[in-house]
């Protein structure tokens, strides 16, 4: 075990007696407040040069930060320094919005899972345009993961993207559609045929726009919406978000399985390979993939390459196995 998950991890797991929101605060605090001597020996420990280049991006390594862990991007400077090819900030929506009642966001230890229901908790696209443009230039690749805003009717969601997208691309190195998180009502059916044309149709031109897809989706719906993706210019697919199944859990953890919201870790680890999988033959290799869900182990990110994806995030594997696990995984595809 490494010194992460003897030391670290357990004095995170009980700040706040316990509560998986207020550790990830506390964790965003103090990487936010690390000093450049910090990062720069952080970064000698953790970084790993495995260049790749992907729809006109390159990227210093294949593993990147997903959407979710750092909304707002107040830590930004802290990810090279932990080994991070890439980083996501996000999902940010039009308008800010405080996201769902607490407590959202729980623990599943013996599954090393997580289950959230944040519904898109962030500070809005302006705010964060504005972080990003007092920030500069980060070293690395940046992503934008764009939802929509809760109160926005469902058929006027383009506007509500757009609205994002104007704001936010210029400060990115791509744009990911997040139209998968089951903690938005109503947002999944914009993974519809139509509703997802309308939206690349709006957004693509300026900046790479992937789009962000459910592992509970049938195969024939996943093949539907990449006939769209290929057809409207899509740059490639991040794959997958959370679930809604339960699949997978460990006895301990059963109590939690009633929990409303996404799962996501070692349940997910072969349902979002096999999706992977898919995406990569039924588009021929046409479509990059980013491979995400359940990549606790470097080995899971070797499949995962090996099942067809360009790039893979981590977020719930980082949280249970710390910055040792980013450093494997880019080193096994060096």
């Amino acid at each position: 075990m490494t010194i992460f998950e003897t030391a670290v991890r357990p004095v995170l797991f009980r700040v706040g007696g316990g509560d998986a929101e207020r550790a990830h605060e506390f964790t965003l605090d103090r990487l936010a407040g690390l000093s450049s001597g910090a990062r720069a020996l952080l970064r000698r420990r953790y970084a790993v040069s495995a260049p790749v280049e992907h729809f006109g991006v390159r990227f210093p390594n294949p593993v990147g930060l997903a959407a979710g862990m750092d909304k707002n991007g107040v830590a930004l400077p802290a990810w090279p320094a932990l080994g991070f090819g890439f980083v996501e900030v996000g999902t940010v929506t039009a308008r800010p919005q405080p996201g769902n009642d607490r407590p959202r966001l729980f623990r599943l230890r013996d599954s090393e899972a997580v289950i959230n229901r944040m519904g898109f908790n962030n500070e809005g696209a302006e705010a964060l345009a504005g972080r990003l443009k007092a920030l500069g230039p980060l070293g690395i690749p940046l992503g934008v993961s764009l939802g929509k805003s809760k109160i926005t009717p469902l058929e006027e969601a383009v506007q509500d993207y757009l609205t994002s997208y104007e704001l936010l691309h210029p400060y990115a190195d791509y744009i990911a559609v997040n139209v998968s998180s089951p903690n938005t009502p109503g947002l999944r059916t914009l993974q519809d045929k139509s509703a997802i044309a309308a939206l690349l149709g709006a957004l693509v031109g300026k900046t790479p726009v992937l789009v962000k897809i459910a592992p509970d989706l049938s195969e024939p719906a996943i093949a539907e919406l990449l006939s769209v993706c290929l057809a409207y210019g899509a740059a490639g697919v991040i794959a997958t978000n959370t679930t809604l199944s339960r699949d997978g859990l460990a006895p301990a953890d059963q109590a939690r399985a009633a929990e409303a919201g996404g799962l996501s870790g070692r349940p997910l680890t072969e349902r979002a390979r096999e999706i992977v999988r898919f995406v990569h033959r039924e588009t021929g290799g046409k479509l990059p993939i980013i491979g995400v869900g359940g990549i606790v182990e470097p080995d899971d990110a070797t499949r995962m390459f090996d099942a067809g994806a360009s790039l893979v995030q981590l977020y719930t594997g980082f949280i249970y196995r710390g910055p040792a696990l980013v450093r494997a995984a880019a080193r096994a595809r060096r």
